[in-house]
């Protein structure tokens, strides 16, 4: 009976163990356009819909087209232009052979344990589910709101 007991009394003490060991995961992510064709493009920048990146939406190339683009930027604080109206100048995925690379980098710390990394990289030709890339060199603000 006691050698119940203590199979009990250690059972439960492990649990209470797991349960309050913590996890803290972090993920990175850069998503790089190569090889694209230079545009310059007028528009409105927006975050999207998961508040994590941001959108060039009713932007007018040279030729008078409207398209959205998803914007890609490591240099550009794209932030600060939120709700403005802007000139970008970059790379477009939409256009040519441009290619989009996205690396991912995944950190998982365990308070009692064993930390783990995991690394991913892609590459896609073209636009992602017909959204188009815009990677970002430079930027300037033409009006301070959308219309």
């Amino acid at each position: 009976m006691k050698l119940i007991a203590s199979a009990v009394v250690l059972a439960a003490a492990f649990s209470a163990g797991l349960a309050a060991q913590t996890m803290e995961q972090t993920t990175k992510s850069k998503i790089t356009v190569k090889d694209g064709k230079d545009v310059t493009v007028t528009g409105c920048v927006e975050r999207t819909a998961s508040g994590t990146g941001f959108m060039l939406t009713d932007a007018a190339d040279k030729d008078g087209r409207v398209h959205s683009y998803m914007l890609v930027s490591d240099d550009v604080d794209l932030a600060k232009h939120i709700g403005h109206r802007v000139e970008i100048k970059g790379k477009a995925a939409d256009r040519g052979d441009a290619k989009i690379k996205t690396e991912s980098e995944t950190k998982t710390k365990v308070e009692h344990g064993d930390d783990k990394e995991t690394h991913g990289k892609s590459e896609l030709k073209g636009d992602l589910s017909g959204l188009p890339f815009l990677g970002v060199k430079d930027v300037k603000m033409i009006a301070a709101a959308c219309p």
